[in-house]
């Protein structure tokens, strides 16, 4: 159970960068402060760590010859779509994350992969301790 929750701050705390950095991707706001703004930020990274873990190897298998045609980079529009579908997911509630198009995802479904390998290595050292 530790290493979900780890996997979900990690992949909040890669969220609230990307951000932070894109224009075209964001995460609604709930409610006033910054309590309102962490909640909203483990709430969208619990639900991409759920898609991630459930959808996610469905569509790798599906996709298996996209990504063995392309060496692999299929997995950024994979990951693109798993965005997307958070997003999608999100839209009907007050609080998400939005992105503007598919390209802005595609960019930062990159930028996230990077974030979250490098935000998780203090977790993983402290796993194999």
């Amino acid at each position: 159970m530790g290493a979900f929750f780890s996997r979900v701050v990690v992949t909040a705390v890669a969220l609230w960068i990307v951000d932070a950095l894109w224009n075209s991707i964001w995460v609604t706001p709930q409610g006033e402060g910054a309590v309102g703004m962490i909640a909203v930020y483990l709430v969208v990274g619990l639900l991409l760590v759920l898609v991630n873990s459930i959808v996610k190897p469905v569509i790798k298998v599906l996709a298996l010859p996209l990504y063995l045609l392309t060496l692999g980079l299929f997995a950024l529009v994979v990951n693109a779509g798993m965005l997307e579908l958070v997003s999608w997911l999100t839209s009907g509630t007050p609080l998400g994350l939005h992105i503007a198009d598919f390209a802005s995802a595609v960019g930062a479904a990159l930028v996230l992969a990077i974030l979250t390998a490098l935000i998780s290595i203090p977790f993983k050292a402290a796993r194999v301790a």
